[in-house]
């Protein structure tokens, strides 16, 4: 499960839910929460629910951002939007272990009723806070359904006190926070997933610069709110060809030197070794499953609205 870009979408906007079915993120966060007002959550759930079947003819991810635990809606989000088409969730506001067992239990109910298989609805906790930053590692072992860790600057700033729009431009103040979350999704291998880009749409070397930054700190992929970000935030947490082709050579080099007993190698003026190669598989094997990805994304360039109700 590849998860570079990931598009927030409003659930309650059928409009923008077909138009997000035509663009080439990764996964689709169908919003069933900040982005809802109170009145519209009801209807929200329903669209979400209908709409996923658009997003999965292109191969694109399904995830419903669910209410928090605290909020009290949690388990009627997942009683719609548990369906067949549906991969995964994003818990909201993920603040400890105990909110992400409560989830797997209200998920276990919705599969069955279902008829899913256990286990087969995922999750990605969505860390806003101060207490999600220090309680990431008993969130992230608390149940095998999840995938990633994923950040949210706005909330957790706002925890801090402070405002997004004061953030510098090197944004150290939230370095403690990602460097976390980064670390903590390596040690039990998950994904980590960067913060959306909270700043002017029409400042795009900050945005430019937000997605180095996530990049150089190990981030897996980003979050995004506009279609204009989807392309840059691909590129970035992708393997070049040039970068794959190397990766390529210095495998078969390697098998070539382990196959005589040797440990360690020069190539091409470097040193390497056993890392060297298995960091080489794993890079190889990301730019073979994006690439399947994106071919499956080009084979349906266009969506219809009707789609919903066929």
């Amino acid at each position: 499960m590849i998860l570079r870009s990931m598009l927030y979408t409003p659930g309650n906007s059928l409009r923008l839910v077909t138009k997000a079915a035509t663009l080439p993120m990764d996964a689709v966060i169908l919003d069933l929460e900040d982005a809802v007002p109170l009145a519209d959550k009801e209807t929200a759930r329903i669209l979400a629910r209908d709409a996923m079947k658009l997003f999965k003819t292109r191969g694109i991810l399904v995830f419903a951002r669910v209410n928090s635990m605290a909020s009290g809606f949690t388990e009627e989000d997942v009683a719609v939007v548990v369906t067949k088409d549906l991969d995964g969730l994003m818990l909201a506001k993920t603040e400890s272990a105990s909110d992400v067992k409560k989830l797997d239990t209200i998920l276990g109910k919705a599969e069955r009723r279902s008829k899913l298989a256990a286990g087969r609805i995922k999750v990605v906790t969505l860390i806003e806070s101060a207490k999600g930053v220090m309680n990431s590692y008993a969130i992230a072992c608390a149940s095998k359904r999840i995938v990633a860790l994923a950040f949210g600057a706005g909330d957790y700033y706002r925890d801090l006190g402070k405002d997004v729009s004061t953030l510098s431009y090197d944004e150290t103040e939230l370095l403690f926070a990602r460097s976390q979350i980064v670390n903590v999704s390596r040690a039990v291998g998950l994904q980590a997933i960067d913060t959306p880009y909270l700043g002017l749409l029409t400042d795009r070397e900050r945005f430019m610069n937000e997605v180095k930054i996530a990049s150089q700190l190990g981030f897996n992929g980003k979050q995004c709110i506009h279609p204009t970000q989807i392309n840059p935030v691909n590129e970035a947490f992708s393997p070049s060809d040039s970068e794959a082709a190397y990766a390529g050579r210095l495998v078969e080099a390697f098998k070539s030197a382990e196959a005589k007993g040797l440990g360690a190698i020069s190539f091409e003026g470097k040193m390497i070794d056993k890392m060297s190669y298995m960091q080489a598989k794993e890079l190889l094997s990301k730019k073979e499953s994006m690439s399947i990805r994106e071919k499956k994304e080009g084979e349906v360039s266009t969506v219809s609205i009707l789609d919903i109700f066929r």
